[in-house]
């Protein structure tokens, strides 16, 4: 719970990184692959999301285990907190000649800093916790910085956020859905991901208008719908109907998503489970 809690001093120093980040981070024109595993690949979704909104140049997100082999690309972001994970390593090192490579980590140590042609580094960020927190959602304000949207309300708005209690009742429902438009759709699978991961909770994440093309007919008086970001008033009237509790607000989908990371450890904890050591996860996935 301290590095889900310490996300506003980290988001701050995320927001100067970026001011120094420089050439190290794509440039607008060039033709972007952001790759990672896991929640880093839901950074590099909402990165692409993002810096092709704001009209800097063709952006493609992709598992480390997925790139294309004849898509060409100027640059390639390695997004890895730890720096070790075998995808990413392995995909770095296929890179083909002539691509620039970055790597956003926050191990100074790690092979993919040490083999990037550059790095920007969130070595604040680091965590002792399988389950990432902080480095995730700093690394997306560092990039959304850099994109030059104006995040600094960001760590006020995260502390306001993390000092409230989360709505009652919550606890005591097993089914979650998180919903999210454009790149917070990503976010909203980030959300999902922690309850899974920490808590072995049920819970589910879709493109916002894609929740009535099938998964709402699942919800019901045992259900969480939870927007992170703007959705149609239309749609969570009809989440509404199916009985289930819905919770949306016009908070910036970054600061929900630390709502959904402490009800993941609040769920996790009332089950006797360590929400910080899931089971049959490990902090990287070495792969011999």
């Amino acid at each position: 719970m301290d590095e889900i809690a310490s996300q506003p001093e980290c988001w701050a120093k995320a927001i100067e990184l970026a001011a120094a980040a420089g050439p190290a981070l794509p440039v607008p024109g060039e033709r972007v692959a952001v790759i990672g595993c896991g929640s880093s690949l839901n950074v590099a979704r909402c990165y692409a999301s993002l810096r092709e909104t704001a009209g800097q140049g063709e952006t493609d997100a992709w598992p480390a285990s997925e790139i294309p082999a004849a898509r060409r690309y100027d640059r390639i972001v390695y997004i890895s907190r730890t720096g070790t994970t075998t995808e990413v390593l392995d995909a770095l090192r296929r890179t083909p000649a002539g691509v620039r490579t970055t790597a956003i980590a926050a191990d100074p140590g790690s092979p993919l800093v040490q083999e990037a042609g550059a790095v920007v580094l969130l070595d604040f960020s680091a965590e002792r916790s399988v389950v990432s927190s902080r480095f995730i959602t700093s690394a997306l304000v560092l990039l959304r910085a850099h994109l030059g949207e104006d995040v600094r309300a960001l760590p006020d708005a995260a502390a306001t956020e993390l000092a409230r209690p989360l709505p009652p009742g919550l606890p005591e429902h097993r089914e979650f859905t998180f919903l999210g438009r454009g790149w917070a759709a990503a976010v909203a699978d980030e959300a999902a991901l922690k309850l899974r991961e920490a808590a072995r909770i049920w819970a589910e994440s879709y493109q916002a208008l894609e929740y009535r093309h099938g998964p709402i007919s699942v919800s019901d008086e045992t259900t969480v719908v939870w927007a992170l970001g703007p959705v149609p008033s239309s749609l969570l009237a009809d989440a509404r109907r199916t009985g289930a509790t819905v919770l949306a607000s016009d908070a910036d989908p970054l600061v929900g998503l630390t709502g959904a990371q402490r009800l993941a450890a609040d769920l996790a904890e009332r089950q006797g489970i360590d929400p910080d050591h899931p089971r049959a996860l490990s902090r990287s996935v070495i792969l011999t």
